[in-house]
């Protein structure tokens, strides 16, 4: 046969134009097992951890085990559309979750979806964010200076947390863990008003991970009604989502909360708890045979944590210089994760992982929270490594001995208890330890704005309570603020713009110390 160069490339060239190319080609596997929320798929050669799977049925899955001859996947969906044999298709990108301001004022899933009934977000593909991104680098940070104000008494002034600081809350069921929490959304109303579109206002990421669905309505509820829901995301996977779903929630959430930081907003993000998303992590694991290790824990349990953790960041100024990904420098994203412990035990597998990835622990105490004590912030094992770089000068100077005169006075009370005959400076320092505890003791949903905190605390720390019956030393609280608001407000507008307390000052709330206390104990 005679063939003619130039025939064989006019039908080449027409072969070509004929082809489409590679715009409808699309990777395809067969489901090998199905079960358990756990699928094995063949045939993705070319499949990327954590790529988004397509199933029939419009379920979706998440590839989290890359094997040489098949794919572990998770399922995000009803397991129960899914069959052997079925065909699944790659989609090419990774898992992705909306971000951006329409979240605001929202209850999602892991994954996005809306779950509070009112409609859909309206978010473009731009607003889509990787559920897992790159922590910034040491280069990108700066160290943490600016004071993240909790509201609580007894954590701004001992364990001061800071924007951009991972501060861990550890505790037994029920010692008010969330409680706390839910006071430190509250006390971010604070910095802007309320208005999500100040950029003073620090906004909010509340993950509910393994809870049940009627705690996560009763904390939506009382958001509202103070209306601390318009700068708060309130991300969700209750205890009867998938596990797979529980444990992608922390990521989403943060993902949310790293968007508004890249803008050069502060965004506090609280993981309540990772304890249950380890289990959940474990479960997922344990389905996809990863090999077990201590308390059946996959090995990688935690890097699951650290990578969560520390994208929490204080973003230095010139971060936009270093990394076109951050629109603007200065941002910050404080972590509160939760982790709840079994009988106090801070020295187990999962806790004693967290505390070491961590900038320090807040420990509420079964045994202070049963005895009264509320918040029941356990001093001796709480600390704080920003330490005083993350106070105002006038809270530095007022409770610096704070944390000593309270360990003294828990050393001296179980000392005190085997005899009778004290002396008098052993009982001078039970007196004044007595006032404190009661001092720190503050209701739930009533953060108090720090200038009112220090003011208080300079009342109890300098002896002005000594003298005052235990019992009248909230009574007095509750009338001594009030008065320092009417009379001599200029105080706290002082404190405010100069951060310190004056001598000045100091005179002015000696004199109201003992006026207040002369009125409390007549009435």
């Amino acid at each position: 046969m005679d063939l003619r160069p130039a025939e064989v490339t006019s039908i080449l060239e027409k072969e070509i134009e004929s082809y489409q190319g590679d715009s409808d080609m699309q990777s395809v596997g067969t489901v090998l097992t199905v079960g358990d929320g756990v699928a094995r798929v063949w045939g993705l050669d070319d499949c990327m951890m954590n790529e988004l799977l397509e199933f029939p049925g419009g379920v979706r899955g998440v590839a989290l085990s890359l094997e040489e001859d098949n794919v572990g996947c998770v399922l995000l969906g009803d397991a129960a559309k899914v069959r052997e044999g079925d065909t699944v298709k790659s989609t090419g990108r990774i898992i992705s979750v909306p971000t951006g301001p329409k979240l605001l004022g929202r209850v999602v899933d892991a994954l996005g979806i809306p779950r509070d009934g009112k409609g859909p977000l309206g978010t473009t593909e731009e607003d889509l964010m990787l559920i897992e991104q790159p922590a910034p680098s040491v280069v990108e940070r700066e160290p943490v200076h600016e004071p993240m104000q909790t509201g609580i008494k007894a954590i701004d002034s001992m364990i001061p947390v800071g924007r951009g600081q991972r501060e861990l809350v550890i505790g037994d069921r029920q010692t008010g863990k969330t409680a706390i929490l839910i006071d430190a959304i509250i006390e971010q109303a604070k910095t802007g008003g309320g208005d999500p579109n100040n950029p003073d206002q620090v906004l909010c990421v509340y993950v509910a991970i393994g809870q049940k669905q009627s705690t996560v309505v009763d904390i939506v509820k009382r958001l509202e009604a103070i209306g601390a829901m318009a700068y708060t995301i309130v991300v969700t996977a209750s205890a009867n989502d998938e596990a797979s779903m529980q444990y992608l929630a922390p990521y989403a959430g943060c993902t949310m909360g790293e968007r508004f930081r890249n803008e050069g907003r502060h965004v506090l993000a609280i993981y309540d708890d990772i304890y249950k998303q380890a289990l959940a992590y474990r479960q997922v694991m344990l389905l996809l045979r990863r090999p077990p290790g201590r308390e059946a824990f996959p090995g990688d349990v935690f890097n699951l944590h650290s990578r969560l953790l520390e994208r929490s960041a204080k973003l230095a100024k010139n971060a936009p210089e270093i990394n076109p990904i951050y629109k603007a420098g200065g941002g910050s994203l404080t972590a509160f994760p939760v982790v709840e412990t079994q009988e106090g035990d801070v020295s187990a597998y999962i806790p004693t992982n967290v505390i070491s990835i961590t900038d320090g622990q807040i420990f509420l105490d079964s045994d202070l929270f049963n005895s009264g004590v509320r918040p029941a912030v356990n001093v001796g094992i709480s600390v704080s490594r920003v330490g005083g770089a993350a106070q105002t000068n006038a809270m530095k100077k007022t409770a610096g001995g704070l944390r000593i005169n309270l360990a003294q006075y828990r050393e001296l009370q179980a000392f005190a208890q085997f005899g009778s005959d004290l002396d008098s400076a052993t009982q001078a320092t039970l007196t004044r330890g007595e006032k404190l505890v009661e001092l720190l003791k503050q209701g739930q949903y009533v953060p108090m704005a720090w200038e009112d905190q220090t003011m208080i605390l300079y009342a109890g720390t300098s002896g002005g309570l000594d003298d005052l019956d235990t019992a009248l030393v909230l009574p007095f609280e509750k009338e001594f603020l009030a008065y320092m608001s009417d009379v001599h407000s200029e105080v706290g507008e002082a404190m405010r713009e100069t951060l310190k307390l004056s001598d000045d000052h100091k005179a002015i709330l000696d004199a109201a110390i003992t006026k207040v206390k002369g009125q409390v104990r007549a009435s």
